[in-house]
């Protein structure tokens, strides 16, 4: 099943024609540039390339640091970006861009994003999630950006539950399953939806994120309580079997664990700022994101591949490769712009997300 999103209905007639001059423009300018390089009518090849090369230096990455070639600093910044490039290839794939008629290099391209990105949902329950994420974004049944802190004032809690995503869906279930509960109540939700909301809540984090999260929550203890017992000066030893593991466990925290850890705090920290949340109008693209590609927001870019410069585009145009999206990009923007939407609104982290400026409550 693809998305469709000409069939969506808003009431504001003006958002949707600004809505209809952008996509067009966005249309118009990746049918040109497909036209001046006729390579890049090869997108089946161009995706599995890129699919492959990204591997293939994740893993050169991995043997030199186990070598001794390159210190742990550099593979966990190694890993960090060229798993960006399969994050990117993963959000394609949920979208049918890569061998959509051939079903074994498309399942062959979603195993391999998943198992290099192991501490993320099963994108195959993912796309149930996004296709859904597009329809009612910003709104209390977008679980995909809810589940990314999007809508939460900044706290400590945010922090935390920001890349952490076991740990940010214990502490969320209970609200969101009462929000889904209650949309399903009101007739904002079919039942059919919360039923498949509920299958990814049940099996997303199986098996790869869940052993991942249990191996980096079992180091963090480890080495606390170590860490604690020199402090205090005590005399403390792990039993010869736990402290075993650790030739295996050390070494996959660093190639695989905090690599992730510090791509998916990238890319979370983008993604659910530049997504407006709570009071927006379902299915307004124009009211869904913002721009972020302001100079200090680089460090955060480079581990989502430009990602804040370039997904708001996505939301006008779902069906383009995210590589033509970054070289139209800047007549993207330029139509982007001049229609009102929003570039660098840093105001919203203040509004926790909010679209508009909240009115204080009359005594």
């Amino acid at each position: 099943m693809e998305i469709a999103l000409d069939d969506i209905k808003i009431k504001n007639k003006e958002d949707e024609q600004k809505t209809k001059i952008i996509r067009r423009e966005v249309q118009l300018a990746s049918k040109e540039l497909r036209a001046k390089y006729p390579v890049l009518q090869h997108q089946n090849a161009i995706g599995f390339a890129i699919f492959a090369i990204s591997i293939a230096m994740i893993i050169l990455s991995a043997v030199l640091y186990l070598q001794g070639v390159i210190g742990a600093v550099v593979v966990v910044i190694s890993v960090a970006f060229w798993t960006s490039f399969l994050h990117e290839l993963e959000h394609d794939l949920i979208h049918f861009m890569y061998f959509k008629k051939n079903k074994f290099m498309h399942d062959l391209m979603m195993l391999g994003v998943w198992v290099f990105r192991p501490m993320t949902i099963n994108p195959w329950l993912r796309r149930i999630l996004h296709f859904h994420h597009h329809r009612v974004s910003g709104t209390k049944t977008d679980l995909e950006e809810r589940g990314l802190t999007n809508g939460e004032a900044w706290s400590l809690k945010r922090l935390l539950t920001m890349t952490d995503l076991l740990f940010g869906g214990v502490v969320r279930a209970h609200q969101i399953r009462k929000d889904v509960i209650e949309a399903v109540k009101n007739g904002e939700l079919p039942k059919e939806q919360a039923l498949q909301f509920k299958k990814v809540k049940v099996y997303g984090m199986l098996p790869f994120s869940l052993a991942l999260y249990f191996i980096w929550y079992f180091f963090l203890l480890h080495h606390t309580v170590h860490f604690v017992a020199q402090l205090a000066g005590w005399q403390y030893q792990s039993p010869a079997f736990i402290e075993a593991q650790f030739s295996w466990i050390n070494p996959l925290v660093i190639i695989l664990i905090l690599p992730n850890f510090l791509r998916m705090f990238c890319l979370h920290f983008i993604t659910s700022n530049m997504h407006y949340y709570g009071d927006v109008e379902a299915g307004n693209v124009m009211q869904q994101t913002q721009v972020l590609n302001k100079w200090y927001f680089v460090p955060f870019q480079v581990f989502c591949f430009n990602f804040g410069s370039t997904h708001a585009i996505h939301h006008f145009v779902v069906n383009e490769t995210f590589y033509v999206r970054q070289l139209t990009a800047a007549r993207a923007h330029k139509v982007m712009r001049e229609q009102g939407v929003r570039f660098n609104d840093l105001a919203s982290f203040r509004r926790a997300n909010r679209f508009f400026e909240q009115q204080p409550k009359m005594a």
